[in-house]
Order: C-alpha cells, then sequence, then structure tokens
C-alpha cells in the first residue's frame, strides 16, 4: 500500500532506488541537490566563447539548463544513473583507426540507441517508486532537454569532469551513458562526492586530433570531430577534413587514451551490443549504401539522425583520407553523378578526389 509523504522513510527509499537501479541494469545511482550556481557561469562563459559553434539549442531555453526547477516545477532532487556501454564483441579501436580503409564509428552508437534503452528502464524505476510510495512529482531525461548531466552527476558522486569534459569514475572509466529523474522527493543526497583525479595528465589534450580541447576542461565544439560529424549541418571546414582521418561518426580518442579507461568493463547489456558490423566497416562498402540502405542498416541507431547526406559527406571526407586508390576514385566518381544536384556532398567528393588524384592536384 503506498505510503503518505508524511510517513515516508526517504532513507530507507533511497536504499530501495538504489536496489532497483542495479536490477534495471544501471551501474550506479547518485543523488544530488539543484545548486548548479558554479557550473552556470561555466557555461556562460563557453557560450560567450562562441564554442557551442550550430548548437543554437544551448541558448533556447536560457536559464532552465542550469536551473533544474524553471525546467520542471517543484524540482528539489536529480537522481542521476549511469550504464556502461562499451560492446564486448566490438573490433579494438586503435586497430580500426589506423586502418585508413576502415570507417571509425563511435563505440556508443554501433548499438540501440542509448536514449531509447536508458529512458524506458528510468521510468520503469520511476514506476517502482510510484509504486512504492504512490504519486510524485517527476520527468525522466536522456539526453532530451536542457539538462547538465555531466554536471548533475559529479554533485551525485558517480565521477568527476575530466579536462576532456566527460565524466570520469575512478572505478569504471568514462564508456557510460548517463540519464535523470527530476524529482520533488526531498530524498537524501548523496555524500559521496567525487574528487578531480586528473591531476597533470594531459593526454587527451595532446591526442585530441583537431586540437579541440584548448584548454583543460574547455572543449571548443566547432573543432571536435564529434560535432564537425554528427551536428554540423553543413560543410566541414576544410582545416579539419585531414586530421579527420577515417572517423565518420564521433570520435573517441580522448577516452582511449584515458588511463582511468583501463578500469572499464564491457557492457553486458545486449542493446548496447554491434548490431551491424560496424565496428570495423569497409569504407567503399558504406559509401556504396543508398538511403533505403542506410535507413535499414541504422534502424534503432543513433547514427540514423544525422541522415543519410550527411553519412556519405563524413565517408567522402574519410575517402580522401584514404591510400590513392582507383577504386576509391571509382566510386567517388560514381557518387558524384548521382548526387550532381546536392552542391554540399559534391563538393566533399570534389575534395575527396582532388586527395586521391597526382600529388599536382591535392589540396
Amino acid at each position: 500500500m503506498p505510503e503518505t509523504p508524511e510517513n515516508i522513510d526517504y532513507d530507507q527509499l533511497l536504499q530501495k532506488v538504489e536496489t532497483w537501479s542495479e536490477q534495471l541494469g544501471f551501474q550506479q545511482v547518485g543523488v544530488s541537490d539543484i545548486d548548479l550556481s558554479e557550473h552556470h557561469r561555466h557555461l556562460n562563459d563557453w557560450l560567450a566563447a562562441g564554442f557551442h559553434g550550430e548548437m543554437d539549442y544551448m541558448f533556447k531555453h536560457g536559464s532552465k539548463r542550469s536551473h533544474p526547477e524553471q525546467l520542471v516545477d517543484n524540482t528539489i532532487r536529480v537522481i542521476s544513473v549511469r550504464m556502461d556501454y562499451m560492446p564486448p564483441d566490438c573490433e579494438l579501436s586503435d586497430e580500426v583507426l589506423a586502418n585508413p580503409v576502415m570507417g571509425f564509428i563511435s563505440r556508443y552508437a554501433l548499438g540501440r540507441d542509448y536514449h531509447k534503452v536508458m529512458r524506458k528502464r528510468l521510468q520503469k524505476l520511476a514506476d517502482r517508486i510510484k509504486h512504492d510510495i504512490g504519486e510524485f512529482g517527476y520527468r525522466v531525461f536522456v539526453d532530451s532537454a536542457p539538462v547538465l548531466e555531466k554536471a548533475l552527476a559529479e554533485k551525485s558522486g558517480l565521477g568527476w569532469i575530466g579536462k576532456h569534459s566527460n565524466l570520469i569514475n575512478q572505478k569504471a572509466g568514462s564508456w557510460f551513458f548517463l540519464g535523470e529523474i527530476y524529482t520533488d522527493l526531498p530524498l537524501p543526497v548523496s555524500n559521496h562526492t567525487s574528487e578531480n583525479h586528473c591531476g597533470t595528465c594531459s593526454a587527451c589534450i595532446d591526442i585530441c586530433p583537431t586540437q579541440a580541447i584548448v584548454a583543460p576542461y574547455k572543449v571548443d565544439a566547432r573543432r571536435c570531430i564529434s560535432y564537425l560529424t554528427i551536428e554540423l549541418h553543413g560543410s566541414i571546414p576544410l582545416e579539419f577534413r585531414k586530421d579527420m582521418g577515417n572517423r565518420i561518426y564521433g570520435c573517441d580518442d580522448c577516452q582511449l587514451c584515458c588511463p582511468w579507461n583501463r578500469f572499464s568493463q564491457p557492457t553486458s547489456e545486449q542493446d548496447f551490443f554491434t548490431r551491424h558490423p560496424l565496428d570495423a566497416p569497409d569504407l567503399i562498402e558504406l559509401f556504396s549504401w543508398d538511403e533505403a540502405t542506410f535507413l535499414n542498416n541504422t534502424e534503432g541507431s543513433a547514427i540514423r539522425r544525422i541522415g543519410h547526406q550527411h553519412w556519405l559527406r563524413n565517408i567522402a571526407v574519410a575517402l580522401g583520407n584514404a591510400p590513392r586508390s582507383d577504386k576509391i576514385i571509382e566510386v567517388l566518381e560514381d557518387k558524384k553523378r548521382e548526387f550532381s544536384s546536392n552542391e554540399m556532398l559534391l563538393e566533399h567528393i570534389d575534395w575527396a578526389l582532388a586527395r586521391q588524384r597526382p600529388m599536382k592536384n591535392e589540396k
């Protein structure tokens, strides 16, 4: 029988939430208050510097991003969870990156779209709370609204924000997704805050192919390959194309080099296992996909969101960076004829052809 608010033991409820979270496949759960004043200043400085690029949605909701109570009325606590996603069956990332005729896809996108998986699990967690105590105010988020999820996760003790701006957990590295439940329940705030353990390490800053980490804890998204291949809708700036190498959807370099990821564990969540042979795919084969094939092979995947045109744009750049090959020139010319009226795509194909042809034509 659901309890009345005045009879709820919130310490006991938190223990139940921790148990339910583990049963639902989350590796860790924490609770934070909603004071994000420090992160609010950091966000405003980042926006003022223009580091958000074309991501204008970062502006649209005003202060709601750093004031949870403005986004969801009566919010006083945020339940944050994390779920490991590194597929156990994927090819070694370093080997794919070292093979220029293969395409590298960020490991988070190899399985089912995490938004769907995490949102469904978080809703189940909320349902269990409701079954136990009765109706309460809440809203579930998985990268789906103006939420400072990494800041909230840090406050809840799930890890610390590293110099590459990703959350790092001392026992699990950084290969995990985050999700939140905004709630009006006065749950105890987690007392295990995370100390920053980056120290003097600068591995992520040094390895970034496009020098997007312009200072510790500060990323210029306009230079970031994840932004360029996923968020950017137009032409990829010439200055970054060569350094993109064979990265066609996202970039994991800053995580691959992080020493804390030696503690990461492969996921046991089958939804995050590689759904198609995308962990070590052939670039020419991917470039041959028509839109119907692209949509079929990326069904239920986060990759689908960029659309077929930008998929081809990214692969064209990677083909331009591959060793010179008559076959590559042939497929580029075929695609150029097929998309003769698409100026944006033609620009990238022409760039790739110039790279593939004799040295005197190289740009």
